[in-house]
């Protein structure tokens, strides 16, 4: 064999041995940053919800909750972003909650704020992530200290026939602020929301909320999760003013929809 052709296949072994390091180092996933909580879960967390995407931890991002719960099955949660700019998405989890998705919201044509209650199995972390029009996810958090059983309690509409002449009714208010430009909505809604991990109840639960203006123009989108407490609870701080539509159903495909007026 020729120089010139040793040489040759010197550059293909070469070449070759490149793409292959560079098709691992695609394939390696990426480390997820540090996490100032400190969760064992930390590191499931972002593989299942941020894998491959940039994530900062963001202290405009914050997570309001008691420091203990006193009832697992309705803990009060306040997520807000209002410091950021462009934020298109937001995601609550708790890490050590066996089902740890709580709520999406996509803040339309609202501030990206948001109040709802929930069940809690465990002392654990709850996260707020925000994702803006850049693509990155900023996250906020605090620790909730709890005895736990929320998630796999019964619901207690499962022992009463009657919740079904209620189901999916709505009940809300609107506040307008001092100067109009913003108002806040309080919406109730009568549902079991069984989270399937009780003996003999199967999931059953509110999965879309639709916020409307009085032209059918989105305001703001909800998709929850079995965790949201029994006859759930949301607060919602929305631009502008008027009657607000409220729309949505569940995994059942049983649907409702109301007006709320200021």
């Amino acid at each position: 064999m020729t120089a010139m052709g040793s040489l040759r296949i010197a550059v293909f072994v070469l070449g070759q041995a490149g793409l292959a390091s560079a098709a691992l180092a695609l394939e390696r996933p990426a480390e997820p940053p540090a996490d100032p909580l400190k969760s064992p879960a930390w590191g499931t967390i972002y593989g299942r919800y941020f894998k491959d995407q940039k994530v900062v931890f963001d202290d405009r991002v914050k997570v309001i909750a008691p420091a203990n719960a006193e009832n697992p099955l309705d803990v009060p949660v306040q997520v807000s972003a209002d410091g950021l700019d462009g934020v298109e998405e937001m995601v609550v989890v708790a890490d050590l909650n066996p089902i740890q998705k709580i709520v999406s919201y996509e803040p339309l044509r609202a501030l990206p704020s948001l109040a709802f209650r929930f069940k809690v199995e465990q002392s654990t972390p709850i996260r707020a992530a925000a994702r803006t029009h850049d693509g990155v996810w900023h996250l906020g958090g605090v620790w909730l200290s709890a005895a736990g059983g929320g998630c796999t309690t019964p619901s207690y509409a499962s022992g009463d026939a009657v919740w079904q002449t209620r189901l999916n009714e709505v009940s809300g208010r609107l506040w307008p602020s001092a100067d109009a430009k913003t108002q806040r909505l309080r919406l109730r809604l009568i549902h079991p929301m069984d989270t399937g991990l009780a003996n003999g109840i199967p999931a059953f639960y509110i999965d879309r909320i639709l916020l409307s203006d009085a032209k059918g123009e989105a305001l703001a989108r909800v998709h929850s999760y079995e965790p949201i407490s029994e006859n759930p609870v949301f607060s919602f701080d929305l631009k502008g003013s008027g009657p607000v539509r409220v729309s949505g159903g569940d995994i059942q495909g049983n649907k409702f929809s109301a007006e709320i007026k200021p």
